[in-house]
């Protein structure tokens, strides 16, 4: 069988009970490590499990993903994701290979935390988001703005946007690609600050009020960790803050930002005294 499991946000002692006997008995276990990262390292991981670790990059997970499966129908295999398995479509695609083999693999998924769950830490309610949206690193030539639409149609409806911020891992580095050279670059995190810079000048491009200087959001980083750190302000206050290392995520919030959301989003506010009174006037009695 190939066993899906999660493993949480934080650290090694964040997969449940259940996915750690399975790790334990497994004859080989991959972890996929290009969609999110842990914050330890894999020899950290390998300590606590007590057993060695393939690290699976995107490479072999969508072009190779047959070596991960290679006898996946006598032995057990276990595929370790950070976060809840079916989180990204990648996972997704996975399990439905193994339906695809003749016979079939047969799949088990173990879920766990997720980004889309624990964010529920800033305060805002998990029943008031909309769809999610991904930020990816802008460049000189390069500057996507499709999260913009689907974060204006969530504010159509009061609703408040999950933003998750790129992470380039294991990324080939083109000017040498284009010499014959296989080189990777530096692994980069995007943070809150890069987010909301972007928001804004997309925002200045487009003009519609969807994530404007005054726009409320929540910034967040390492949830679950005991070092978490969230912080709310406009997206320009936002845009200057430092939250530390990664991993950093962002979720804007709607206009139908309810009472004891407010309440509880507040205490992290960078400016209390401006971020109450944008709420009184933008957003109170609106949900």
């Amino acid at each position: 069988m190939l066993y899906i499991i999660g493993l949480g946000l934080a650290d090694e002692k964040d997969v449940s009970v259940k996915g750690l006997e399975v790790i334990r008995k497994a004859e080989r276990v991959y972890l996929e490590a290009y969609t999110a990262i842990l914050l330890v390292d894999q020899k950290q991981l390998e300590s606590y499990y007590g057993r060695s670790v393939i690290l699976a990059d995107r490479e072999m997970v969508e072009s190779q993903s047959d070596d991960i499966l290679a006898s996946a129908h006598e032995k057990d295999v276990a595929f370790l994701v950070v976060g809840d398995p079916f989180s990204a479509t990648t996972h997704t695609d996975l399990a439905l290979r193994c339906r695809q083999q003749d016979p079939p693999i047969p799949t088990r998924t173990l879920p766990n935390a997720s980004i889309l769950t624990a964010v529920g830490a800033t305060g805002l309610s998990l029943y008031t988001f909309g769809q999610t949206v991904s930020m990816v690193f802008f460049t000189d030539s390069w500057k996507p703005s499709s999260f913009y639409d689907r974060i204006a149609e969530n504010a159509g409806l009061g609703f408040h946007t999950l933003v998750l911020l790129d992470i380039k891992v294991k990324e080939p580095d083109l000017k040498a690609m284009a010499r014959g050279k296989i080189i990777y670059e530096p692994p980069r995190f995007m943070t809150v600050a890069q987010c909301a810079g972007q928001m804004l000048e997309v925002e200045e491009e487009r003009q519609q009020g969807v994530c404007g200087k005054e726009a409320l959001a929540v910034g967040v980083a390492r949830l679950g960790s005991e070092d978490q750190k969230i912080v709310a302000g406009t997206l320009e206050e936002l845009a200057e803050a430092d939250l530390g290392r990664p991993l950093h995520s962002l979720a804007l919030c709607g206009k139908k930002m309810h009472e004891m959301e407010w309440e509880y989003v507040r205490e992290f506010a960078v400016d209390q005294e401006k971020f109450d009174r944008i709420w009184k006037a933008d957003y109170a009695g609106k949900g």
